[in-house]
């Protein structure tokens, strides 16, 4: 057998095109509301300010407008859609249903190694929060969930998360700014779980944390109505 013919076949690395990184970027300024539900986008612009031509932009456009964050009305203003809380509740569901498959698989396999370093999340979240540096809690607050999903050996899964908990992640955000330490105590309550190896006490925490949004809803709206549909 020749030394070419023994490689192990790959998966072809995918790289980003012009498109992804458009779609990205602006996915993360539509979900951080640096871009505001209401506000108008163009084509034009958006290439413009990417210094891009405005396919990739085109592209970009319809993928958000498939998540449910862009309305594209032909002959008329493109807008960033508002916050429906319909969405919001349904992606909390479902989200709450993958994530805690993944606590009760990861509970069986996590060693001391993986809790170290879930505890060094949580420390970094403490300085997030002490520092007022909402943005950074909100990386890191994904970062732990996501952590949670590769340790129970479906890192798979948290795409799907990802996609569904948008929804989520413009409410999640507008509650930072007085709710950061809310939720950094109940990734407490769910490592102190965790570090017992109580499986049931772990799944218990993790629900209450991700159904905690839907207590906050109607506060969060009555507090930021234009963000939110009729």
């Amino acid at each position: 057998m020749s030394e070419s013919s023994a490689l192990k076949v790959l998966e072809p690395i995918k790289i980003p095109t012009v498109a992804d990184t458009v779609f990205e970027e602006l996915h993360q300024q539509i979900l951080s509301l640096d871009l505001a539900p209401g506000t108008r986008m163009s084509e034009a612009e958006v290439a413009k300010a990417f210094g891009v031509s405005r396919q990739p932009v085109r592209d970009a456009f319809y993928r958000l407008s498939q998540l449910g964050f862009l309305l594209i009305r032909p002959q008329r203003a493109t807008v960033i859609s508002k916050i429906s809380e319909a969405a919001v509740l349904k992606a909390k569901f479902v989200r709450t249903a993958l994530e805690v498959a993944c606590m009760r698989a990861a509970i069986d396999v996590i060693t001391d190694e993986q809790i170290d370093d879930l505890e060094e999340l949580l420390a970094q979240q403490q300085a997030a929060v002490d520092a007022n540096e909402r943005q950074l809690f909100h990386s890191l607050d994904d970062t732990f969930h996501r952590r949670i999903c590769e340790i129970s050996g479906h890192d798979y899964v948290w795409a799907l998360i990802r996609e569904q908990k948008a929804h989520m992640d413009r409410v999640r955000f507008l509650s930072l700014a007085s709710g950061a330490q809310a939720a950094l105590d109940d990734h407490y309550r769910i490592m102190s779980a965790v570090r017992r190896r109580d499986g049931k006490l772990a799944e218990s925490m993790l629900t209450d944390h991700l159904g905690r949004i839907a207590t906050i809803l109607g506060r969060i709206r009555a507090e930021n109505q234009d963000h939110f549909e009729e």
